[in-house]
């Protein structure tokens, strides 16, 4: 999914479009829906950051009684499918999710320019997983799933042709529910978490609109969504021997979280909206 299909749909889709029943004005209140399909955008870069005595400040290195790096085998930008990274690692762009949801909103027309504000409720589910190796070996998955989105955002654009078609950029606010889950092959250690956060950030797009007589439109819109979550919180603890590289600096364990904050997901819709 990107940015080139996105337009080439919305071209195909104005070019196929019948000719409307009647030119109306843009102005007013519309109530709608949308449905597609979303995916994670980002696995760059992505680890897993570790805070061993419990002051915070993550980035330190879980040693072993040797000393030697427990995490030498290094990360993964997705979940694991053992305890080696030679196990393999599944892909987040892998994990597709359905995205649906409902909006309200009014336009104004000047022109051939119109320009309004909209709020719309989103579901789905886009997934983003890393994981972490250690030498034991075992891995450490922590995911995070977008369970809801709620967004404000602004857009304009021009109508064309009879003046029933509207093509438009679309930019605002989001903030979304966050559910959590941790996994990890790790036998010895227990492990608790802070439960589930909540992301915010800025969503932008572009779309196109065909009017279907006096109150019904169409359309086809991209959206990218660029949010911020750092909140989760994993803590390794015992009980294990005092030489466990989780509880030898500190006996109360380590806490770690991941190292990407970012959640960036790209989301492809079919929308269907009254005017009143």
């Amino acid at each position: 999914m990107n940015q080139r299909l996105a337009l080439s749909l919305a071209v195909a889709l104005a070019a196929s479009a019948g000719p409307a029943l009647a030119q109306s004005d843009w102005t007013g209140f519309y109530i709608g829906g949308h449905a597609g399909g979303a995916e994670q955008d980002d696995d760059r870069n992505e680890d897993v950051r570790f805070d061993t005595d419990l002051d915070g400040s993550f980035g330190d290195t879980v040693n072993t009684a040797a000393p030697a790096n427990a995490f030498s085998p290094g990360f993964c930008g997705g979940a694991a499918n053992g305890p080696t990274p030679a196990n393999g690692c599944r892909s987040n762009s892998d994990d597709k999710a359905d995205d649906y949801g409902v909006r309200l909103g009014y336009d104004w027309q000047s022109g051939n320019f119109v320009y309004g504000v909209l709020g719309e409720y989103a579901s789905g589910g886009v997934t983003d997983s890393v994981t972490a190796y250690s030498t034991t070996p075992a891995f450490y998955t922590l995911t995070r799933e977008l369970e809801s989105t709620w967004a404000l955002r602004g857009r304009a654009g021009f109508t064309f042709g009879d003046g029933d078609n509207l093509i438009y950029g679309t930019a605002g606010y989001a903030w979304a529910d966050v559910k959590n889950d941790f996994a990890t092959s790790n036998g010895v250690n227990t492990f608790t978490t802070n439960g589930d956060s909540n992301a915010k950030g800025a969503q932008y797009g572009l779309g196109y609109e065909r009017r279907m007589g006096d109150n019904f439109t169409v359309g086809l819109e991209y959206l990218m969504s660029d949010l911020k979550d750092d909140e989760y919180r994993v803590r390794a603890q015992g009980p294990a021997p005092a030489t466990n590289p989780f509880i030898r600096v500190n006996p109360n364990g380590t806490d770690f979280r991941r190292g990407n904050e970012d959640i960036e997901t790209s989301s492809l819709r079919l929308t269907l909206n009254y005017r009143f």
